[in-house]
């Protein structure tokens, strides 16, 4: 079995990992991702990996990667910028794990991390949205989410079709 470790990256740290961050996202929109990308624009995939750097840089989000043999396989971030009623909640985004790293836990474990990191930083409502019926709805429920509602017609697929998204949510208790 492959030894899989976890990262939580700084911005310079994340600032020297595009290319292999533009890897991952890349992959994954090509298998179809609903991950706010519906063409594989390099241009656009790096400029979301810069915007990333400079967030993470200002404390505005942090971001997990899973590597795998030392490459990037996988990533999850926590949005942290929240109105100030909301500083109690992050919001969970950009879980991607690379097509040929999937089935082997990476998702979970980039889900549990997460939440651990959340409640570390004293958050203790986590929120996100996923294609409605995508198995990483799945994912969510078997976490232990919750779903809030559906949104029809949300976002458009990178086939061009008008998709649904669930909004889920999760309560964590503070140590």
């Amino acid at each position: 079995m492959t030894h899989i470790t976890y990262q939580w990256l700084e911005a310079g740290q994340t600032q020297q990992e595009i290319p292999a961050l533009y890897e991952v996202l890349d992959s994954c929109v090509a298998q179809g991702a609903s991950i706010g990308f519906i063409s594989r624009d390099r241009q656009q995939m790096t400029h979301f990996w810069q915007d990333v750097v400079l967030n993470l840089a200002c404390g505005d989000k942090q971001l997990l990667v899973a590597r795998r043999e030392g490459r990037i396989v996988g990533t999850i971030m926590l949005a942290l910028a929240m109105p100030a009623n909301g500083k109690h909640r992050a919001e969970v985004i950009k879980l991607l794990v690379h097509p040929d790293a999937r089935r082997s836990g990476i998702a979970r474990e980039l889900m549990q991390q997460a939440e651990a990191r959340a409640r570390q930083l004293g958050r203790s409502l986590l929120v996100l949205d996923t294609r409605s019926g995508d198995v990483a709805e799945s994912l969510y429920l078997s976490l232990g989410w919750q779903v809030a509602g559906q949104i029809p017609h949300y976002a458009r697929s990178t086939a061009g079709v008008m998709d649904a998204t669930t909004v889920m949510y999760k309560e964590i208790e503070q140590p």
